[in-house]
């Protein structure tokens, strides 16, 4: 039996390539994609597929959102990130979120068909530089100011630092226009922020955002 397969990438070249690579294997087949987490929700709730592969940058809302919401719908849903992003903050973000497997696009080929098998016979997948990332963290006990951020604390921190207004931050996550300046005002203060700017430079040290997406903000 085919395996189906939602695609889940903002670029639709990018998506062209992941299709073709995906169903060169025998029994993959891409039955549909999406470019936004919106998107994501209303497909997979309309065509359940077995699997979701999806990146982490959308527009609106990101990749963890979608994966927050398909899971609280579906908690058997099979949810495989394939990102930019390589810090282990945000990989452990994705998990904690539901996803059941995490691979960085930095990886070669073989790992992603490699993570979409394991996913599929029901463990948990990591590429090889996300496992180190992690691995590293947990030999160490390193911990970072980002570790102390709720989730819905770094969702907004995902789009600031990927140069969402305050007012679009808003309107993605249905929130109201003080909550998000509230909630920016606590990040700030966690993270020993001064400014939005600032905010994206921890972003991007941290690897929660790549640095395509740690575009300049208005103050």
């Amino acid at each position: 039996m085919a395996t189906n397969i939602l695609l889940v990438d903002d670029h639709p070249v990018v998506r062209e390539g992941y299709r073709r690579l995906l169903e060169r294997q025998p029994g993959l087949v891409v039955m549909a994609e999406a470019e936004s987490a919106a998107e994501a929700y209303r497909q997979y709730k309309a065509l359940t597929p077995d699997l979701m592969i999806l990146d982490l940058s959308l527009p609106g809302p990101s990749g963890i959102e979608a994966i927050r919401h398909i899971r609280q719908w579906d908690g058997a849903a099979r949810i495989l990130v394939f990102s930019m992003r390589t810090g282990s903050v945000v990989a452990r973000q994705a998990f904690a979120a539901g996803a059941c497997g995490y691979v960085s696009k930095a990886s070669p080929p073989r790992e992603l068909l490699a993570a979409v098998a394991a996913v599929l016979r029901g463990e948990r997948a990591m590429s090889a530089d996300i496992a180190r990332a992690i691995a590293q963290d947990e030999v160490t006990g390193a911990r970072t100011a980002l570790d102390d951020l709720s989730p819905r604390e770094l969702e907004i921190l995902n789009l600031t630092a990927a140069g969402t207004t305050a007012q679009a931050v808003a309107e993605a996550l249905c929130l109201s226009l003080k909550t998000v300046h509230n909630n920016l005002s606590v990040i700030r203060a966690k993270l020993g922020a001064r400014t939005d700017a600032h905010l994206v430079w921890i972003a991007l040290g941290a690897g929660l955002v790549s640095p395509s997406e740690g575009l300049p903000i208005k103050e």
